[in-house]
């Protein structure tokens, strides 16, 4: 493991060794306002399991 500490690619600031390690390339500041852009929900299927939806014109065409 390096001695430098990861910079972000965002903000520049340095952030820990093991948020790297798991993959992010932002501090937690970046990334937590990244992850708040993010828009989801969460439908329930018909004789089916739950599914993700993040683009709305899927959503609007399953039910119409």
């Amino acid at each position: 493991m390096s001695k430098h500490r990861p910079e972000c690619i965002e903000c520049g600031e340095l952030f820990q060794h093991e948020r790297k390690a798991i993959g992010y390339d932002t501090c937690t500041s970046c990334g937590d306002e990244d992850a708040r852009l993010v828009k989801h929900t969460i439908v329930p299927m018909h004789k089916s399991n739950y599914v993700v939806v993040t683009d709305k014109s899927l959503l609007r065409e399953r039910y119409k």
